[in-house]
Parts: C-alpha cells; sequence; structure tokens
C-alpha cells in the first residue's frame, strides 16, 4: 500500500501566481522536482488571479484549460505546484478524469523513491500516512452514494472507519519505532560527547552539491546526482584533522522552500544530526541564480529546528561553473572564517576548506612553550605520547622547552594525569 503509487511517465503541471499570497513557489524548481520524481513534464499551464478558489482551486476557464491539455498530451497526471486541500484535489480529479497531485504529494513520492536505510522508510512512510488520513476518501467514494435502509446501512462509513483505524495504529507503531530509533542516536551522540569528538554537519538546499562535497572530504560513496533531494538518510563519516584529531561528519537531507511541516517533523531524527552540531557548512550553489533567497531559506529552516545558534561556516560551493574563479577564504573583522569559495567536483579549494574547519573548531586549541624541569619528566611523557609536542629545545640548566599544540581540553587532561595544576605550570612567550 505505501510503496512508490505508479504516477504514470506523463504529466501536466499547473502554476498559479497569487496577487494576495506572498511567497510563491518557483516553476523551474518545481519542474526539477518533477524530472527527479521520474516523470516527463509534457506541458505546462500557467495563470494568475488573487486568490484560490474554495472549490477547485482555480477558475472555470483555467480547469477547462488543463483538461484540453491533458487530452492534447495523452497525460496521465496533474501536477500542482500548490498545496491542495483534499476536497480540492478530490474535486479536480472529479472533473478532470485522471490522477492529481500537489506538491507535497511529489515530494513524497520522491522521498519513497530516495530512502534507503530502515530509518528513512519509517519515515517516509510516517509522512505519507499522515498526508493519506485526510485524502482517505477518494479511495471509498463508490459507497457514497449507497444510502441508508435495509442491507444498505453504511458499509462505506464502516470501511472509512477501519482505515482510519488502521492508519491510526501503523502511525502509532512507527512513531514508537522512530522514538527508539532516536534514543539510539542519541546514546551514540553522548558518546562522542564523552569522547569529545566534534560533529560536522552538512546543510543546505537541496541540489547544492553537499553529497558530493561529503564524498570528496571524506573519500565516501554517498549517492549523489544532479536533482533534488538525491540524499535522504543522514550519513556519518569519521575524519581524522590535524590540530583537532577525530570529528563526525554529517550529511543530511537538502532543505527546499516551503518544505511541508509534516515533512520537517517527520525527518526530525535527520535534522538532530544538525541541531546536535558542533559547526554547521552552510553549502550553497553559488552559480544559482537564487542564491540569496536559498540561503534565506535555509536559515529560517535552521531557525525552525533550533539550530540557528550553532557556529556556522558558508562553502560556496560550484566555482568551477564560474568564469575566471579561484578559491578563496573570506574573513570577518576579526579574522574568523566566514566562508570558504571551492568546487566539490573538480576539489578547487578543499584544502582551504580544511583550513577553515581546522581553524573554526580549534578556537579552543592552546599553543604553548612550557618550561619543563627534571621532575617533570611525567608530563614531558604525555605531551610526546599526546602527539602535540612540535618541538624541544634543551638548556644547559637542564630544563627543557617543549612547544605544544593541543585542545584545551586534552591540555587540562594531561595536567591532570600528570598530577600537576596548570597555575604551576611555567609557561614562556614563543
Amino acid at each position: 500500500m505505501f510503496e512508490r503509487p505508479d504516477v504514470g511517465e506523463r504529466a501536466v503541471l499547473v502554476h498559479i501566481d497569487f496577487t494576495v499570497h506572498d511567497g510563491t513557489e518557483d516553476p523551474g524548481e518545481f519542474r526539477e522536482l518533477v524530472t527527479s520524481a521520474g516523470v516527463e513534464p509534457v506541458d505546462t499551464v500557467t495563470g494568475s488571479r488573487k486568490q484560490p478558489s474554495p472549490r477547485l482551486f482555480v477558475g472555470e476557464g483555467k480547469l477547462e484549460e488543463i483538461r484540453d491539455a491533458v487530452a492534447a498530451n495523452e497525460a496521465d497526471i496533474v501536477l500542482f505546484n500548490h498545496a491542495l486541500s483534499p476536497s480540492q484535489e478530490r474535486n479536480i480529479e472529479r472533473e478532470l478524469k485522471c490522477r492529481v497531485l500537489d506538491r507535497t504529494g511529489v515530494i513524497l513520492d520522491i522521498f519513497a523513491q530516495r530512502a534507503r536505510t530502515h530509518e528513512g522508510k519509517l519515515q517516509v512512510e510516517l509522512a505519507q500516512l499522515e498526508h493519506m488520513s485526510t485524502r482517505l476518501v477518494r479511495g471509498w467514494t463508490h459507497l457514497e452514494r449507497q444510502k441508508g435502509g435495509i442491507g444498505l446501512r453504511g458499509p462505506g462509513e464502516t470501511q472509512l472507519e477501519t482505515d482510519r483505524r488502521l492508519l491510526r495504529e501503523r502511525i502509532k507503531s512507527i512513531n514508537k519505532r522512530l522514538e527508539k530509533v532516536r534514543k539510539q542516536r542519541d546514546q551514540g551522540r553522548r558518546a562522542r560527547k564523552r569522547a569529545d569528538i566534534p560533529t560536522v554537519s552538512l546543510v543546505g538546499y537541496t541540489n547544492a552539491g553537499k553529497s558530493t562535497l561529503f564524498n570528496h572530504i571524506t573519500t565516501s560513496t554517498v549517492y549523489a546526482a544532479d536533482q533534488l533531494f538525491a540524499t535522504l538518510d543522514p550519513t556519518l563519516r569519521r575524519l581524522e584533522l590535524p590540530d583537532i584529531g577525530p570529528v563526525v561528519m554529517a550529511d543530511t537531507v537538502g532543505f527546499i522552500r516551503h518544505l511541508p511541516h509534516k515533512l520537517v517533523e517527520a525527518f526530525r531524527a535527520t535534522l538532530e544530526e544538525t541541531v546536535q552540531a558542533s559547526l554547521l557548512l552552510h553549502v550553497v550553489d553559488c552559480h544559482d541564480n537564487r542564491r540569496d533567497e536559498n540561503i534565506e531559506q535555509v536559515e529560517s529552516v535552521l531557525a525552525e529546528i533550533g539550530a540557528d545558534e550553532i557556529p556556522m561556516l558558508q562553502v560556496f560551493n560550484k566555482i568551477d561553473l564560474l568564469e575566471d574563479f579561484e578559491p578563496r577564504i573570506d574573513r570577518n573583522e576579526e579574522g574568523i572564517p566566514v566562508r570558504v569559495w571551492v568546487s566539490a567536483v573538480s576539489g578547487q579549494g578543499l584544502e582551504l576548506l580544511f583550513d577553515a574547519i581546522v581553524e573554526r573548531l580549534a578556537e579552543d586549541v592552546v599553543h604553548h612553550f612550557v618550561l619543563l624541569g627534571p621532575a617533570d619528566g611525567k608530563l614531558r611523557a604525555l605531551l610526546h605520547e599526546a602527539g602535540s609536542v612540535l618541538s624541544e629545545e634543551h638548556r644547559e640548566t637542564g630544563d627543557t622547552v617543549v612547544e605544544v599544540r593541543l585542545q584545551n581540553r586534552d591540555w587540562l587532561q594531561l595536567l591532570s594525569r600528570a598530577g600537576a595544576e596548570e597555575s604551576t605550570v611555567r609557561l614562556e612567550d614563543g
């Protein structure tokens, strides 16, 4: 029941501009969404009106135009670049005599195709069920005509109620299983926190190149393609960074303009990797005409899930599509890296990106010249064991000056293990 429905291969797209409503969807992006779903757009019907019609969303004349486009192109389905109410969807289907799907339905269909892991499939099914629960009547319209009376009393209502109960039970069961997955994820995160392993999470608008960048950085093989929502399941990989040590890199689902709230909720577990990150890498397609709008959209979703306070480094990707553009790091007034220009495809600028990540994560790295006497042998041995000694100079007095660079927390741990107090350690200027 919940496998991807066979929506057919040929679709008529409908995009209406409303003067009363702000935030109109982008018809070009919708076309990309439809293509990503494996459907061939054969015609696009556009128009404008003040506000949607409560019954049919569009006016009678526009409905006639859509009907003609369906007949002329032998289309199997009509896709609206808008959110339709269940009754509008049913009324339009009745008029056009073919399947009708709104923007949310198209996104759900793509999600159903892309989910790979057990968790991803559960999340997709949950979103599908919640979307479907408001549209159940469609399957039972043939029973609505039956009136009451002996032998005919309410079979349609009974079947609908049965279906609704089954749906509610299934939604409850999926929520329980997802809660279990969240707890397992939480345990993993807590273990990483105990081990002080920072998490770097890739976020960004869908199709900005996150997975390609992730694969390049981690030499991984995550599915990456030039289509919307290529990644749905969160993927974690471990990296070693100079001065920082082990770091966990997370690739997450791409954001999209007006992502339905049901999907934001259903994919909460996926996005929790983002909420708990030490640093966000906001990947931006710098070649996209709507670059600034996409950045705003991602930042608004981050605020919605409570991740807007996390330190962020913007990664302006796809500089290979710009003419004569060299990779570089942009810094703020305090000299902190805020933006890196790279190409995930050609690998240009990735070394600069690593430097910027290290710099942002190493804001609590200490660089000391420690004066050690003959009695400080244990601390000297521990510093060497941690691999944090950059240079060593022996003095005629028998003392040694050791240049060290390491995370502040590791420095304090080593002092504790050596039985030394930070206030008693002798430091020299470099």
